[in-house]
């Protein structure tokens, strides 16, 4: 473990291809530890302190690596921002995190100045990738910056932000380690190595999704503390993603099974094409997937379809394609120093086969729901915490999820959660009530419907519709927005208000199975 770390990596042997990002330029170890090293320092020279925090919305890019490589070793948080968010989503974030730096991407300019703006966040701190008004030009961070290895260096983290049922996003935020950023580097390997991955090896790692999910960034920067090549696209295209495969001989990543269902979907003879018997260590989550579907994958790409089970907060379980193929929409058993039990609504242990919620033993992974106490306390109970997933056990020890959390919908892998538009929705001055909830969609998983009671003397229809999304455009991003409104003259609840959300979702969901 010693010798692993991106730094000793570089060190070692920098002209080595570290990055491909999604031009296809071809960044070698050194040059990215250099950029990262400028960019620290001109962090520095901004004033920014450890434990400090640096906010970014940027596409998948050379420069998310250089941000989180730089933030690594000088004991910075990084919060990535979903860069689909709307402008006062994006300033909620930048604001919440304490930023002291906020970097932007040219396509995302209109949100970001906007955020930027409603904040009054410092001009000098506002930094460009590309022109976004009242921001600094991003290479004028390291302009005049040595590149050379840093003597003071100390470990920082990524502080991810992901919703709860209030509907506002929180910061999972963890202690930074008092440890230097290549043996804290060195010790997330181990993530990787209870896939079988091991450090150089050959392996190249392929990064299709957002960088700003948890997941996609920690495998891809796991990757390149174990000295892999990471291969990064923008925008993922299935064919695309093939051709890379082969090009690079790819041979780890992290995906979700909507990218597995649009591959499938491509004619024989397009599949047939390309050679992906590199393949070894192709790991999915984010979102079920049908059974059928990972067998296809299975029988295409062979036993390299790893799946695991864990959440922003901590997790979680492992199973490998030869488990999986014995024990059919399993999502494993519990890793290494993790626990899964399953518990009842009074917190008592429920035996084998019988559903309750699945709480995992979070270990050293100690984490808070940054500025939110209340939530921290409420997911935890004793050493273990929970998502508010349903699932069991069976006797070999394999969860099984029954159903996620009640009201979450998950889209293509996203998290969408149905109290945050619901909030906003109910801000319409012609919008009574409302539910949000999931309905089917064969390509996504679900989409986004929502259910409205309109105020006394508006008339439900087209008109009253178009009027509803098109106020939603400046409010919310556009994959949180109903894909479709329907209207009810009263809403399903009891005498102390609560929704009998599901008598008005189960009728979308009759003849299909809801997906878990």
């Amino acid at each position: 473990m010693s010798e692993l770390g991106f730094w000793k990596f570089a060190a070692a042997n920098p002209d080595a291809l570290a990055l491909v990002d999604p031009n296809e330029r071809e960044i070698t170890r050194g040059a990215l530890a250099a950029r990262s090293n400028q960019l620290v320092r001109g962090l520095r020279a901004l004033g920014l302190e450890t434990g400090d925090a640096v906010a970014m919305v940027l596409p998948n890019s050379a420069e998310v690596f250089e941000l989180y490589l730089a933030c690594f070793q000088a004991g910075l948080y990084l919060t990535p921002i979903n860069h689909h968010l709307a402008g006062p989503e994006i300033a909620y974030i930048v604001n919440d995190c304490e930023a002291k730096a906020f970097v932007a991407g040219e396509a995302f300019a209109s949100t970001c100045q906007a955020a930027a703006e409603e904040i009054s966040f410092p001009e000098n701190a506002r930094f460009a990738v590309g022109s976004v008004p009242g921001f600094r030009d991003y290479e004028e961070l390291l302009a005049g910056q040595s590149g050379d290895p840093l003597e003071d260096r100390t470990a920082g983290a990524v502080m991810n932000y992901t919703s709860g049922t209030t509907g506002r996003p929180k910061g999972v935020r963890r202690p930074l380690a008092p440890l230097d950023p290549d043996t804290v580097g060195a010790l997330f390997t181990g993530f990787l190595g209870m896939f079988g991955v091991k450090a150089e090896d050959g392996n190249v790692h392929f990064v299709g999704s957002p960088l700003y999910h948890t997941a996609v960034l920690m495998f891809a920067s796991g990757s390149m503390h174990m000295g892999h090549t990471v291969v990064c696209v923008e925008k993922w295209k299935p064919e695309e993603c093939l051709r890379l495969i082969e090009k690079y001989r790819v041979t780890t990543s992290h995906m979700v099974p909507t990218q597995f269902h649009r591959m499938l979907q491509l004619p024989e003879d397009v599949r047939a094409k390309y050679d992906v018997s590199s393949t070894r260590t192709m790991v999915h989550a984010a979102a079920p997937c049908p059974v059928e579907t990972k067998q296809k994958m299975l029988a295409w790409w062979g036993d390299s379809i790893f799946e695991y089970y864990a959440a922003t907060e901590g997790g979680g379980t492992l199973v490998t394609p030869e488990e999986w193929k014995r024990k059919p929409g399993t999502v494993g058993k519990a890793w290494t120093n993790a626990e899964i039990r399953i518990f009842d609504d009074e917190g008592n242990d429920l035996p084998t086969g019988d559903p309750g919620t699945v709480y995992m033993r979070r270990g050293q992974a100690d984490f808070e729901y940054y500025k939110d106490e209340e939530k921290t306390k409420k997911a935890r109970l004793g050493d273990y915490f929970t998502v508010g997933d349903i699932g069991y056990l069976d006797e070999d020890g394999y969860l099984f999820l029954c159903d996620r959390k009640a009201d979450m919908i998950i889209s293509g892998g996203v998290n969408i959660y149905p109290a945050e538009i619901e909030s906003t929705l109910l801000t319409h001055p012609k919008v009574a009530d409302v539910a949000v909830f999931g309905i089917p969609n064969d390509d996504w998983g679900e989409e986004v419907k929502a259910v409205i009671e309109p105020v006394d003397g508006e008339n439900p229809g087209q008109a009253l519709t178009d009027e509803i999304l098109g106020w939603c455009g400046d409010r919310l991003a556009k994959y949180k927005t109903p894909r479709s409104i329907d209207y009810t003259d009263e809403m399903p609840r009891d005498p102390n208000g609560k929704l009998y959300k599901r008598k008005l979702r189960d009728p979308y969901w009759e003849g299909r199975e809801k997906a878990i």
